[in-house]
């Protein structure tokens, strides 16, 4: 699966049409989001997550849909399912961004 921008006008269309969202949320002056990017790219295309739907939301621009994940600091990690946030958590290290997906994952099943 590809990973897609999001904005605050289709964000709440894509919770509704996907089971499963994972999202990241970034700042355009973030470092540690700018180090993290390629690495969640990487795991957006991974058959592993073939069923579930990656995004890249700007924080700054779209508060909507960083209120709905109860953004705190940045990069900051969501994980949607059914239109609700069921794992959230700031980190730059993508294991811990696995880590959050695999929960997730087990608490569907």
């Amino acid at each position: 699966m590809a990973l897609h921008k999001a904005f605050d006008a289709d964000f709440q269309d894509y919770l509704q049409n996907h089971d499963t969202v994972v999202v990241k949320y970034f700042a355009n002056w973030c470092g540690s989001c700018k180090l993290i990017a390629p690495k969640f790219r990487k795991l957006a295309e991974r058959e592993t997550y073939q069923d579930l739907f990656f995004l890249d939301i700007n924080a700054e621009e779209n508060p909507e849909a960083r209120k709905a994940a109860g953004v705190t600091n940045l990069p900051f990690f969501a994980v949607f399912h059914k239109g609700k946030r069921v794992e959230g958590d700031t980190t730059a290290k993508i294991e811990s961004v696995e880590a959050m997906i695999q929960r997730a994952i087990k608490e569907e099943a």
